[in-house]
């Protein structure tokens, strides 16, 4: 599961924003394989007054966390692809809005420390993770 929580200050992302990089973040990650509702993207609108950058306010900014369970990289090479892409997806919105601070990092969790609905996904790339992916729904494996 790639799960991306987006904490932003307010008037950063339109709704229409927040769907179309939802979508892109969505088709990215169904391009390698996943099921598309293993993808989960939170967007979470902070106060200015809550958001700061270097110990001032941050009228706008973005801070992206993105936890990556369902695969994880498996050297600096890989490391390195996985952060262009994640800039590749988030530099069109910076392109939009000249005077956003934003940033990123990924973290790899065990996973073994996750369930859908109270299962267990299948291992990544088996045949029961190309069925979830085809129905896009979990099922008894």
């Amino acid at each position: 599961m790639p799960l991306w929580t987006i904490h932003h200050s307010p008037g950063v992302f339109t709704d229409a924003e927040k769907h179309e990089l939802a979508g892109r973040i969505t088709d990215h990650y169904e391009k390698a394989g996943l099921p598309r509702f293993y993808v989960i993207t939170l967007f979470k609108e902070t106060g200015t007054q809550d958001f700061y950058v270097g110990g001032e306010p941050a009228p706008m900014a973005i801070r992206v966390v993105i936890d990556h369970i369902a695969r994880h990289s498996r050297d600096t090479v890989d490391r390195q692809r996985i952060t262009r892409w994640i800039k590749n997806i988030l530099t069109p919105l910076a392109a939009t809005k000249p005077d956003l601070h934003w940033e990123f990092h990924v973290d790899e969790t065990s996973e073994e420390l996750w369930m859908i609905n109270g299962l267990v996904p299948p291992p990544g790339g088996s045949d029961a993770e190309k069925t979830w992916a085809e129905s896009n729904a979990v099922s008894v494996y």
